[in-house]
């Protein structure tokens, strides 16, 4: 493990509590921690596999929060966080003969849409609207898939998840965050035991990382259940503009190398 100094130890513990508070109400969290823990000179691949381990705290913390409250029934989604996992770890598992840059490369201008798709529709609200797709089919196809990226790649899943279970499974905002913290977690499982086997988990990190995640995703649900869509509809818009920037302004994402800037 690396020799990592205390303020440094602390820093990683407030970039984790922020992370979890920020996403238990609209995702993005990762790309909170992972730089924090590139930026203490934590290798690439311990990065993400300790990522794998802290966020799970985070993602446990708020479906345990909205489970509390009635916004989710945990036994009756089992099965849907199951196909969750699965996906997670098979995109684990297959990410070295995936085209990692592909994905880089498309994904800010996804997330552009998913921003655009929020805040443009009408009427989204915390009431539940038409289902377009059946439970059955929902978990069989679009939760195991966006659970593979998330194994593959990562951020951005719990905004794929949202804009799945809105305009999809017709969930109200509310109802949708709190069933994407759900499957986040299983996805996020699944990706952790493939890193595990591998040996690219830090554990002192992971666990000091994961008890700020755990904290402020205890804050963060507990305040996007007192505000609703009126403050998940807007910070999920902000966080999907903020990943997509943040992904074009690396200097490895491939759009800019193909631009020569």
């Amino acid at each position: 493990m690396p020799d990592i100094l205390f303020h440094t130890l602390l820093l990683l513990f407030i970039a984790a509590f922020f992370a979890g508070f920020v996403d238990s109400i609209a995702g993005g969290g990762g790309l909170i921690t992972i730089p924090a823990m590139l930026i203490a000179g934590i290798p690439p691949l311990e990065t993400l596999g300790t990522n794998k381990l802290q966020s799970q705290f985070g993602a446990a913390s708020a479906t345990i929060a909205y489970a509390r409250r009635g916004h989710v029934d945990l036994k009756a989604q089992l099965p849907m966080a199951a196909m969750a996992t699965l996906g997670g770890a098979l995109g684990a598992a297959l990410a070295i003969i995936v085209p990692g840059d592909v994905l880089r490369a498309i994904m800010p201008f996804l997330l552009v849409a998913i921003a655009l798709y929020f805040a443009l529709k009408p009427n989204l609200s915390d009431l539940d609207s038409h289902r377009r797709i059946s439970a059955l089919l929902f978990g069989l196809t679009f939760v195991p898939l966006i659970g593979f990226y998330d194994g593959i790649f990562g951020p951005g899943t719990g905004s794929f998840f949202m804009l799945a279970f809105v305009s999809l499974a017709g969930f109200g905002m509310l109802k949708a965050t709190a069933h994407t913290k759900l499957l986040n977690l299983g996805s996020n499982a699944g990706a952790f035991l493939v890193f595990l086997f591998s040996g690219a988990v830090l554990w002192k990190i992971g666990l000091l990382m994961g008890l700020g995640q755990f904290l402020g995703a205890q804050v963060g649900s507990r305040f996007a259940m007192k505000s609703g869509a009126k403050i998940i509809k807007p910070l999920l818009i902000v966080s999907c503009l903020a990943m997509a920037i943040r992904l074009l302004a690396d200097p490895a994402n491939p759009v800019r190398v193909w631009l020569g800037v």
